[in-house]
């Protein structure tokens, strides 16, 4: 992981420093010569916004931030680029402006634009930026700041490991791994207990696979949680789609197929937070994982699969397998007896086409969650467009042959994969559709190119609240 936000409660002189000021009169309770006074001055009559001064052993950028989370974010993204190409290896942060507290969301920022997947590279190019100090009295915000950081940086490496890699199997060993460095409770569920457990999507999905698939349960269970009722997250955790049999075009399409697991990969980035944050909530996180194949003996259109409910599914398209997948999971998860779950993936093209990569895609039965997770995702900027949910959707739904199939009509498709799911839940639910941004082709900000490990932070913030 890149770059690692630190608790500091004074400067350090060894480091570079950002001063983070909403008007020039806070820059008096800083050290300044009269030079880099002067300096300043005249910037800021040119109407400069971010300021730099060289003194040889150090840098100190003064950076005049409007209000906004968001927008703090964003400049410490611009930022960075000064920084790397500067060469500097720590900073200090120094919010002059304590009324707004915007040091944290600066820090946010900077350590999410320093990211880098640098896993396959021979050489070394990597950004000389290794530490960020915060300077602030709140020693707990800063540590939940920097669990919230590594998770989202866990996702991201998991969304840009290539199936070479990332094969069911492996995705299983390194969220055991994960789960053990910070005392995470986790099972994995191997093929043949899945084949006992009767879990007939999965392993519909599976048949073309060379690869077994896997079912993981993670679990962060506290001594005194807040919640006495779990809550489970379900992540969709296809680590590649060739379509299977209803194969894809390459372009812009099968050649990015490793990023569909990002859901999985947030909720497995989420429960490493929450865990190394200890926060004081019950959490069950389900992660069903194959990849989509189209072998020989691949699942075909027009098959009839029974689900590990007992629901019957006839498959119109091989290439809507991810719901086949959730179902099973989200069916298992009733044993639980769950407050609610929230469910996480990349699981349809009509939800990126709608909104893009600006926000989230959501829906679900559960208007209490709905609400408190758009607020989340105004905290955190992984914002959510609600979906209409209505009972009519389900219509499209119904086959002639089976209980149900596995494709909607050609309108409303994030709508109607969302009521599929729905039938395999008894609780209150809500489904969440990242495939908008969960993956950049080109550099998007702090969120960076490839995985953006989007749906950690929004879960986090969640999570957080429901723990205090």
């Amino acid at each position: 992981m890149d770059s690692t936000i630190f608790y500091s409660s004074q400067l350090n002189n060894n480091n570079s420093i950002v001063l983070l000021i909403n008007n020039i009169d806070e820059l008096d309770s800083f050290s300044f010569s009269k030079e880099e006074k002067s300096y300043i001055e005249k910037e800021v009559k040119k109407e400069i916004k971010s300021i730099c001064i060289n003194r040889f052993d150090q840098y100190v950028f003064v950076e005049f931030l409007e209000q906004g989370k968001e927008k703090a974010r964003l400049r410490a993204n611009t930022l960075h680029s000064s920084i790397v190409s500067l060469k500097i290896d720590a900073v200090d942060i120094l919010d002059l402006n304590k009324k707004d507290s915007l040091g944290f969301y600066f820090a946010e920022g900077l350590a999410l634009s320093n990211y880098q997947f640098l896993k396959y590279f021979s050489k070394d190019k990597s950004n000389s930026l290794k530490k960020i100090n915060l300077i602030s009295d709140n020693e707990d915000k800063v540590k939940n700041l920097q669990a919230m950081v590594e998770g989202t940086l866990i996702a991201r490496d998991l969304v840009n490991e290539p199936l070479s890699y990332l094969t069911a199997l492996q995705y299983s060993k390194d969220m055991e791994a994960l789960s053990k460095e910070v005392g995470l409770k986790v099972e994995v569920l191997h093929k043949k207990k899945i084949e006992t457990l009767k879990m007939g999507g999965l392993l519909a999905v599976n048949k073309g696979s060379i690869d077994p698939p896997t079912f993981t349960i993670m679990e962060w269970n506290p001594k005194n949680p807040t919640n006495k009722k779990p809550i489970v997250l379900v992540g969709k955790g296809i680590v590649y789609d060739t379509g299977g049999l209803s194969l894809k075009p390459t372009a812009n399409s099968m050649d990015i197929m490793k990023c569909d697991m990002g859901g999985s990969a947030a909720v497995v980035g989420a429960m490493y937070a929450i865990a190394k944050a200890k926060l004081d909530v019950h959490v069950i996180a389900l992660i069903p994982a194959t990849d989509n194949r189209p072998s020989g003996n691949a699942y075909a259109p027009g098959d009839v699969i029974t689900m590990f409910d007992g629901t019957t599914v006839e498959v119109l398209n091989t290439d809507a397998e991810g719901r086949l997948i959730l179902a099973d999971a989200l069916s298992y998860a009733k044993k639980y007896k769950p407050e609610l779950v929230i469910d996480l993936a990349t699981l349809t093209g009509a939800a990126a086409r709608a909104i893009g990569k600006q926000g989230i895609v959501a829906m679900g039965n559960d208007q209490e969650t709905m609400e408190k997770l758009k607020q989340s995702g105004n905290e955190v900027h992984e914002r959510i467009a609600e979906f209409p949910f209505w009972s009519e959707y389900s219509a499209d739904l119904k086959s002639t042959i089976a209980d149900l199939k596995n494709l909607g009509g050609p309108e409303g498709g994030a709508i109607t994969a969302g009521k599929f799911l729905e039938h395999f839940t008894d609780y209150p639910y809500t489904h969440l559709d990242i495939a908008g941004p969960a993956f950049c082709m080109s550099p998007f900000n702090y969120r960076g190119v490839g995985g953006t490990g989007v749906g950690v932070r929004i879960l986090f913030d969640f999570l957080k609240n429901k723990s205090e």
